[in-house]
């Protein structure tokens, strides 16, 4: 475990070297913890796979100062059990029609319902959310369907389209330029700036796909 600068007004808590299930959710509750603790001193928390960038507020305080702020916290966080709570679990519905479902079949060695059995038969874990707005990284995907990303990424991804790329998967909230590989369409809006919070899912959560056929993506909402 390491504190890195990361420019003038931010800090990087890098707190393991490989990620694991549970610890999306234990920097979550890091987070929460250094909001609590320091409050007015932070202005931005963001959490990643294995690590949580700290943004501070440059005129109450510099990194070395906050440096000796965290550490008692970190060290406490270090020696705590594992969260009492595991992450609110969404099922979301996925029509498996994407365009490069066959492709993607096809360079993994499976019929395309086998894919869709791997990929909706895994619970997920939201180990970040970055990229764009509500982009939820999800893992891990199963081996049998790692793939590197696109040669060439496509300038519009469709909004509600559900890739995959090495062993993350992941429903672009909006349209967006994007290098994954589409297998599937969500029909729910996961991201709104009007709603509170904004953002459907939430780092530390989990998540289920449940397959769906055209009827029913049509019946959820899902756009043409």
């Amino acid at each position: 475990m390491r504190l890195e600068p990361a420019g003038p007004e931010a800090l990087l808590l890098v707190l393991a070297d490989q990620p694991d299930a549970g610890l999306p959710l234990r920097i979550a509750a890091l987070a929460d913890l250094i909001q609590l603790e320091l409050g007015p001193l932070v202005v931005d928390l963001v959490p990643g796979w294995t690590t949580l960038l700290l943004h501070y507020d440059l005129l109450r305080t510099d990194h070395l100062q906050l440096s000796r702020r965290l550490l008692p916290l970190l060290e406490d966080w270090c020696v705590q059990a594992q969260p009492s709570r595991s992450g609110h679990l969404h099922e979301i519905p996925v029509w498996y029609a994407g365009e490069d479902l066959a492709e993607v079949a096809r360079a993994c060695a499976l019929s395309e319902a086998e894919l869709i059995a791997l990929h909706s038969g895994v619970e997920y874990r939201v180990g970040a959310i970055g990229f764009a707005p509500g982009f939820a990284y999800l893992g891990e995907l199963d081996a049998r369907l790692s793939l590197p990303r696109r040669r060439t990424p496509r300038t519009r991804v469709p909004g509600g389209s559900l890739a995959i790329a090495e062993r993350q998967t992941a429903i672009y909230p909006q349209a967006s330029p994007g290098g994954w590989h589409l297998i599937g369409r969500c029909p729910w809006r996961l991201f709104d700036a009007q709603a509170e919070p904004p953002c459907a899912l939430a780092v530390g959560d989990r998540v289920r796909f449940l397959a769906i056929d055209e009827a029913a993506f049509r019946a959820e909402g899902g756009a043409p």
